[in-house]
């Protein structure tokens, strides 16, 4: 958290920002957040797919495609607040 917050804190500084996003980035490398994948469970890595294009399309037409992905408009105004 120091690392995220170092960045917020360099906003203004190009130099001290590289170098908070560099922290972060390591941080995120030893959780194994970021990096070459290290499970192996067989299943397909649908990692930045999309879904109406991936094994989960016929879900998504079902659900309604992007339709589902978007809030219902408000009941009090019939918009999207």
């Amino acid at each position: 958290m120091a690392a995220r917050r170092a960045v917020r804190a360099a906003k203004d500084n190009p130099g001290d920002m590289k170098r908070a996003r560099a922290r972060v980035d390591a941080a995120k490398h030893e959780l194994g957040e970021r990096g070459p994948v290290w499970w192996h469970d067989g299943a397909p890595d649908l990692n930045q797919r999309m879904a109406k294009t991936s094994i989960y399309a016929d879900w998504y037409a079902e659900v309604g495609g992007a339709a589902y992905l978007q809030p219902a408009a408000c009941e009090c105004c019939h918009f999207r607040c």
